[in-house]
């Protein structure tokens, strides 16, 4: 019965059982134990210590273990929780006591029992949860010799030597005094009697590694901060939800977001929502800043904008250092001898700190924290004092003190007011989206970039595959830079489909130019406002799609989809040797959630459909939660890529994660079966009892999810429940989240300036230039076009629909890991064609 509220259903395992799952069941029962018990060496430390077995003692002695303590501190972030727990149980995992200091710095110098020792369970539930669960609190002490004389004598008398900690560049940088002064707070507490130099040698060296938990996104050298995408969530969310009373109204608004030295919270909300102007710090307007505001608005509104949305940082200034307040914009724009617009201030305030965390942060802070303790253990007495960083998809640890170094470097160019250099001090990414807003928010206001007549392009955007997030912030990105360019953007509705038999309708048909007014509102829209279908070029039929490009004269194409749409721009650079009007520069921008597009890590519409998930999940685990031990089975959508499935198991603590690339077995089965009733035995009563268990629709062609909780409810013999959980095409929609509407525009810009690059009448170099057929991705730690000819021939693994290689595949030993996942005997590989049949008949041995 549907659950109130929510959009999905649940299905009792007590539905009587066809006699295929029976049999299936039966089989499973009579599987002999030591094959389901089944464990390898290499696989024991994977287990929860709980139900290790002890290693034996040869020596006679017991090795000191390793003690990690972790903490947060400064202003509280989203995902703190999650770089917590990951810290916790991959510090136990790998044989070493976790502690955690509690209420930040001064915890560290009161010391007692606001250092604790942490067991696997103490951060059950913990990813869920907003804030920090161990605390944060300013601690003036510190600041003092006296008081960091304290907090080594509490470090040593816990044997610790170890410290992750959480926090901004202020709390990252007391830490990297801390560890300089180590040597001589050992010495003066040898001096004064508290220890003796023995007691005090193993604890010589003092190892630090920093993460970033801020909301402001302000450290450099890292794309993200933990929290940073959390609060910019709840930034847009409000933003959107005030555009619809700014609509209805024709009203004007003025947004202040946090961010006193950063405009990062305000450059990001204000491209994801498309604002009419912001104002952030690195980057004053120039000195007649309330005449340009009032021309883009004027602008906008003589178009026939309704709305007007202007943010806010905190420490906006102009360029002479005045601080730029919310009353003056306000006033500005409400002066009746101006554009006398009715205009209201709302400060959005701590709200953007609160709320768990999303998708991305909390995959953030558990790989983060995982990364932290690797570093803590491989870390020697010269190695510096890390921070570890993320660089579009890549975990890297840098020196902690050249990245707190930059970031006041740019606190101080704003000081001199020298904006270029605070810009050039922020990564790539946040002075590309910056010249990417100024792009989209002055459409065909700024002559100087429109190109010569001969160079200007006619460019169609088509849509190709499943509907993702973000489909509809590339359109209006794409559009807008077009326009101000000076080239034609023209819609083809509908995918290849509706090109083929629907491109001449009357009274409108499929292909029509864009109306700037109606996609300016595109921006925060899911799905896909021009269509989208799966049909392919050959199926809708080569020569018709052929002729019907050279008939509407187009210059280039830009598609924006998921699988079917890569193997589109295959087949139409394979078929230009028979068809010349082919010969025009092409180009993909991956949008699916399943992230399954060769030549990207990344897709538009995975964040959104992670968050989705996220989110279900949370609520079926607090209903698994209140109800104790019961196990719900998720199916989740991704085709055979196990991406999503992998992902959200990673951001919801997932029991185990079933993928199409591992496939299900029934030893698999088994261990885990085997797994929750320990984990249930051991419950004392503890809330957060329930689990989860996510698969993926296509992991398996016999065990579905509803299968698998017949069973576990089956082998259960009535110590605990399990339901199955099936959010189906929920997964698809929704507002897209920030960072996919953020990176459609910056990727959607780059793409339609990689088009531009060719420019008209160029068949023959382009039939001869490989990079006239590519697709954008994130690679690592870079974006990049690939030609589509090298990556559907190197690195496309057709027959499942996916990358030959996939980035994500760690991952899923992270969630094992952090999930006390048992070893399980891991599923053969597939044998097909003659292979098979010679096996079955005993011609070739068995493998």
């Amino acid at each position: 019965m549907p659950l109130a509220g929510l959009n999905f259903t649940l299905r009792p395992a007590s539905v009587v059982a066809s006699p295929f799952r029976v049999l299936v069941a039966f089989v499973l029962l009579s599987i002999p134990v030591t094959t389901l018990l089944y464990r390898t060496t290499s696989r024991l430390l994977a287990l929860h210590p709980a139900s290790t077995p002890k290693s034996r003692n040869t020596t006679g002695k017991m090795a000191a273990k390793k003690k990690i303590a972790i903490m947060t501190s400064g202003g509280d972030s989203p995902g703190m929780n999650g770089v917590v727990r990951a810290c916790v149980r991959m510090a136990i995992h790998l044989g070493c006591d976790a502690y955690c200091i509690y209420e930040g710095y001064e915890g560290l110098v009161r010391g007692g029992d606001l250092i604790r020792k942490m067991e696997w369970q103490d951060v059950r539930g913990w990813l869920s949860e907003g804030g920090t669960l161990i605390g944060t609190a300013r601690c003036k002490a510190f600041f003092e010799r006296s008081g960091r004389l304290a907090a080594a004598r509490n470090l040593v008398a816990h044997g610790i030597d170890a410290v992750i900690i959480c926090g901004g560049d202020g709390s990252l940088t007391g830490a990297d005094r801390f560890r300089a002064e180590w040597p001589s707070l050992l010495k003066e507490l040898e001096q004064n009697g508290d220890f003796t130099a023995a007691q005090l040698e193993p604890y010589r060296h003092l190892n630090i590694v920093g993460l970033v938990g801020s909301i402001d996104n302000d450290l450099s050298g890292t794309d993200a901060t933990i929290g940073c995408y959390s609060a910019l969530a709840r930034v847009c969310q409000s933003i959107d939800l005030i555009e619809a009373t700014a609509y209805s109204h024709s009203r004007a608004f003025v947004v202040e977001v946090m961010g006193r030295h950063c405009g990062w919270l305000a450059l990001m909300a204000g491209v994801a929502t498309g604002a009419d102007f912001i104002f952030i710090p690195e980057k004053p307007r120039a000195d007649n800043w309330r005449e340009e505001m009032c021309n883009v608005i004027e602008h906008h509104r003589k178009l026939g904008k309704r709305k007007t949305i202007v943010i806010l940082a905190e420490g906006a200034i102009d360029r002479e250092g005045n601080k730029i307040t919310p009353e003056m914009v306000r006033d500005l724009l409400a002066d009746p001898k101006g554009l006398g617009l009715d205009t209201r201030i709302t400060t959005l305030g701590h709200v953007q700190r609160g709320g768990t965390a999303v998708a991305y942060d909390r995959m953030l802070a558990t790989l983060q924290g995982v990364e932290a303790v690797k570093a803590v253990l491989e870390a020697i007495p010269d190695t510096p004092t890390w921070v570890i960083t993320i660089n579009e998809n890549k975990i890297v640890r840098k020196p902690l003190m050249e990245a707190v170094q930059a970031t006041k470097k740019v606190a101080q160019a704003i000081e001199r007011q020298d904006w270029d250099e605070a810009m050039a001090l922020r990564d790539t990414e946040f002075s590309e989206q910056y010249k990417s807003f100024l792009m989209t928010t002055a459409v065909q206001t700024n002559k100087d970039l429109l190109l010569p007549e001969k160079e200007r392009m006619r460019i169609g955007f088509i849509n190709v595959g499943a509907p993702a997030g973000g489909m509809n912030a590339a359109v209006r990105a794409g559009v807008a830079y077009c326009l101000s360019r000076g080239h034609e953007p023209v819609a083809i509705y509908n995918g290849f489909a509706g090109f083929a038999r629907h491109h001449d309708d009357e009274p409108v048909g499929a292909v029509r130019s864009f109306n700037w007014l109606e996609v300016d509102g595109w921006a925060s829209k899911g799905g896909s406002e021009i269509g989208t279908n799966r049909e392919l070029p050959s199926e809708s039929g080569m020569e018709l799609i052929a002729n019907l490009i050279e008939q509407y004269k187009f210059d280039a194409l830009f598609l924006i989809g998921g699988f079917e749409a890569f193997h589109a721009v295959c087949q139409l650079r394979k078929a230009r040797d028979q068809y010349p009007s082919l010969c025009i520069p092409m180009t993909l921008l991956p949008a699916t959630i399943s992230n399954n597009v060769p030549g990207t890590e990344y897709s538009l519409g995975s964040d959104t459909c992670l968050n989705e998930l996220v989110e279900y999940c949370d609520k079926i685990k607090q209903s698994a939660s209140a109800t104790r031990r019961r196990v719900f089975v998720i199916e989740t959508q991704g085709g055979r890529s196990g991406y999503v499935a992998t992902l959200s198991g990673l951001g919801v603590g997932a029991s185990a994660v079933y993928t199409p690339e591992e496939g299900v077995t029934l030893d698999m089965l088994a261990a885990d079966v085997r797994h929750l009733k320990e984990v249930f035995a051991r419950d004392k009563g503890q809330s957060r009892a329930g689990r989860l268990i996510l698969i993926n629709e296509r992991a398996s062609k016999v065990y579905s999810a509803r299968l698998i909780a017949e069973i576990l409810r089956e082998e259960a013999h009535g110590r605990f429940e399990s339901r199955e959980g099936i959010p189906g095409h929920m997964q698809q929609g929704g507002v897209p989240s920030p960072m996919d509407r953020c990176r459609a525009v910056r990727l959607a810009i780059r793409c339609i300036q990689h088009l531009e690059q060719f420019g008209r009448g160029v068949h023959n170099r382009v039939k001869n230039d490989p990079m006239s057929a590519t697709v954008i991705g994130i690679k690592g730690a870079s974006v990049v076009f690939s030609p589509v000819q090298q990556v559907e021939e190197e690195e496309t693994d057709w027959p499942n629909r996916r990358p030959k290689t996939a980035f994500w595949i760690g991952i899923k030993d992270i969630v094992d890991i952090l999930s006390a996942r048992p070893k399980y005997v891991p599923q053969e590989p597939v044998l097909t064609g003659r292979k098979a049949k010679d096996v079955k008949r005993g011609i070739e041995d068995y493998e």
